[in-house]
């Protein structure tokens, strides 16, 4: 495929030691040439492919230096776009590398659409679309785990397990075209409703398989959405600061200091939560306050997890049961906090109250119990399970969607064969799969979807 040749600043804007404008086409090389002066009259035309050259920047109006500058030069297609690729190292200043860039741009590069190179890097067949939203995940990934998973689709683990699968549905396929086409042909295996059905079995037990993991997948690419409740000053705020290791709430002793949701992601033994402190639920007449409880009862209603957090040292009030009422059926951690003071709570009711929930007691104050409590948020969601090395997780909501619809067109295949269905009939749901799979991995998809997947790409990427 021809493209023009674009160019975008790859590093964050704001200041720093380095900054690179990348370009990425035909022209990159003749481009980067037309202001580059290097130490000696070798060109970076001439340059090998891979090396970087030091030198300054020209600006071919003034013949002045515009830039101190390294060079690196990347012919294709042994480079990310499968082009020719310039990357000009720069001073990380924002004068110095917009500069840098609108110099490249006045000698005919065109500035980049968001996602571009990953865009390039996918229509010139380097890596398909499965692939490709892995390098997003990989740049937003909070988590080691979650960078990790993202890794292991950015190499093509999702890609090869699909591409198995259509394959083996289009081997099915294949053998029904022959059957139907040519059935004089003797040494042809017939294919019979009993090869067709242990198949499509294969096929669906493949699929469920990568479905059962996409529930830890996309807690692991999204993160959990957390809310952390109770009465006001039982603790909630010393609990978001203890697991941020910050004081990013407002702590004292007068009740309803929160007034508002407080919002932060923390790491959890390598579960992303998106962590959600809540004003105190209570009755008040306070019309600030009130506004925030019902901000809170709203959050609440939104969770994948409840922290519900109780005072060791009171008793257990009316406020505190209607909370437990209020996350009925939710998944819930409840914490007794303040152990550190001489106890008052019932715990007895608090573990009827409780019910099936993990329930742990702490002391903020003295980090005691904080340990077990990021145990019980671990082991909630993920059993263990989630660190096997060899498995293949599904996290992103395109492809779990498109799964379950390759699946579901599998079971209809299979109903189909089971009630006699003739087998060419049966192949329409067989050959729907084969399409969904291949809308995965970007074999058969629509223009107008890849635009808006790489439109949420940064700049420069």
């Amino acid at each position: 495929m021809e493209f023009d040749t674009i160019a975008a600043i790859s590093t964050p804007m704001g200041e720093g030691a380095i900054a690179i404008v990348r370009l990425s086409g035909d022209q990159a090389v003749e481009i980067a040439d037309s202001l580059f002066k290097g130490v000696g009259s070798k060109r970076l035309s001439e340059a090998a492919t891979h090396t970087i050259h030091y030198g300054h920047l020209i600006d071919p109006k003034t013949g002045q230096v515009a830039e101190e500058v390294m060079v690196s030069v990347m012919k294709g297609p042994k480079t990310f776009t499968k082009e020719d690729v310039i990357e000009i190292n720069c001073h990380g200043g924002l004068v110095s590398v917009n500069r840098v860039l609108q110099l490249v741009l006045n000698q005919g590069a065109r500035l980049a659409e968001p996602g571009e190179f990953t865009k390039r890097a996918f229509l010139n067949g380097r890596i398909d679309l499965s692939q490709a939203e892995a390098v997003i995940d990989l740049i937003r990934a909070k988590t080691d785990r979650a960078m990790n998973m993202a890794l292991g689709q950015m190499e093509g683990r999702l890609s090869r397990l699909i591409q198995k699968l259509r394959q083996e549905i289009l081997e099915i396929l294949a053998h029904v075209e022959v059957n139907i086409d040519y059935p004089e042909y003797e040494d042809v295996e017939e294919m019979t409703h009993q090869m067709l059905l242990e198949k499509a079995k294969y096929v669906k037990g493949e699929l469920e398989k990568l479905l059962q993991t996409s529930q830890q997948g996309k807690i692991l690419r999204e993160g959990i959405s957390t809310v952390i409740v109770g009465r006001p000053n039982v603790g909630k705020s010393s609990l978001l600061n203890s697991l941020v290791h910050e004081n990013k709430a407002i702590v004292t002793d007068i009740p309803g200091t929160t007034r508002d949701v407080i919002e932060e992601y923390v790491n959890v033994r390598g579960v992303p939560l998106r962590l959600l402190d809540t004003a105190g639920i209570r009755e008040t007449e306070d019309i600030v306050e009130r506004i925030g409880v019902e901000r809170s009862r709203k959050v609440l209603k939104e969770a994948d997890l409840i922290l519900l957090v109780l005072n060791y040292s009171e008793e257990l009030s009316e406020e505190d049961r209607n909370i437990f009422k209020a996350v009925e059926g939710m998944d819930v951690i409840v914490i007794v906090n303040k152990t550190d003071l001489p106890q008052n709570i019932n715990l007895e009711e608090v573990r009827e109250l409780a019910n099936d929930y993990s329930l742990v007691t702490i002391s903020l104050l003295e980090d005691k119990g904080v340990d077990q409590l990021e145990e019980a948020i671990s082991s909630l969601f993920f059993s263990g399970a989630i660190e096997s090395g060899d498995l293949t997780y599904v996290s992103n909501s395109r492809h779990i969607a498109l799964l379950s619809q390759a699946a579901h067109a599998i079971d209809e295949a299979i109903s189909g064969v089971e009630i006699g269905t003739p087998i060419d009939i049966v192949q329409i749901d067989l050959t729907r799969s084969w399409e969904l799979l291949g809308e995965i991995i970007g074999e058969s998809v629509h223009e107008s979807l890849i635009d808006q997947l790489f439109s949420q790409f940064c700049l420069g990427k």
